[in-house]
């Protein structure tokens, strides 16, 4: 995985949107930087860092926030905030733009299913369809998910950014695509307005085009992919 580097553009227009992800969050705030569209945040940290126990909740009176667990994801969204003139996250004004949750290649790994397969070394299609998959999946994304029921609490407008369509190979496909849409309608369920582009940069396999995906790299959407996401972002009005 690359190394994770942040973001923002600086204008003398205002912000139209805070950008808090992992690395997936860094081809939408390229896009952005080229487009000259004004924005604060990007990437502060590893998708692994965003599915349980990555941040807690301040409820002290007149100032309810997250604090992040990582000291350097903390450094950077406090520099975000400030930059945006705000010291907490219920005074953001702006949309909050997020990929957190969404790694599903991480959910996916072939050796956490190893009891689930049949003989013919496959986790059944059956099982992917069970309640107990989906326990499992939004299991492993808790915290992700409390995040963005808190969010949407404090009254932001919350997006929710699907990943590239893109499954590295110590990762189970099928396993992939079930569980990103268990995330999807997870996220989808807290009132996020989940941004799903699969039908616009997938091939007839359901896997991400090659024109869209970051070089030399298993995981990545690439700028071409970010400036489609930036396009659905301000048609909706970001």
């Amino acid at each position: 995985m690359p190394p994770v580097r942040t973001q923002s553009l600086t204008t003398t227009a205002p912000a139209r949107f805070l950008l808090l992800g992992d690395s997936h969050a860094g081809p939408i705030g390229r896009a952005a930087q080229k487009a000259g569209i004004p924005f604060q945040g990007g990437p502060i940290g590893a998708g692994r860092e965003f599915t349980d126990s990555f941040f807690t909740t301040r409820d002290t009176p007149g100032r309810r926030d997250v604090v992040f667990q990582s000291g350097e994801a903390e450094e950077h969204y406090r520099r975000f905030l400030k930059e945006l003139g705000v010291d907490a996250l219920p005074g953001l004004g702006i949309p909050l733009v997020a990929t957190f949750g969404f790694c599903a290649h991480f959910v996916a790994l072939r050796e956490l299913w190893d009891l689930y397969r049949d003989r013919s070394g496959a986790v059944p299609p059956g099982f992917l369809a069970t309640p107990l998959f989906g326990a499992i999946v939004r299991a492993a994304v808790r915290d992700a998910l409390a995040f963005y029921e808190h969010s949407v609490g404090l009254g932001l407008r919350v997006l929710a950014v699907m990943p590239p369509q893109r499954v590295p190979g110590q990762s189970d496909p099928a396993v992939f695509m079930a569980a990103q849409e268990h995330i999807r309608l997870a996220v989808t369920e807290l009132g996020v307005e989940v941004v799903d582009l699969r039908r616009r940069t997938t091939g007839p396999d359901g896997l991400q085009r090659p024109e869209l995906c970051e070089a030399d790299d298993e995981i990545h959407g690439n700028l071409a992919f970010g400036r489609i996401i930036l396009a659905e972002l301000l048609d909706r009005g970001l």
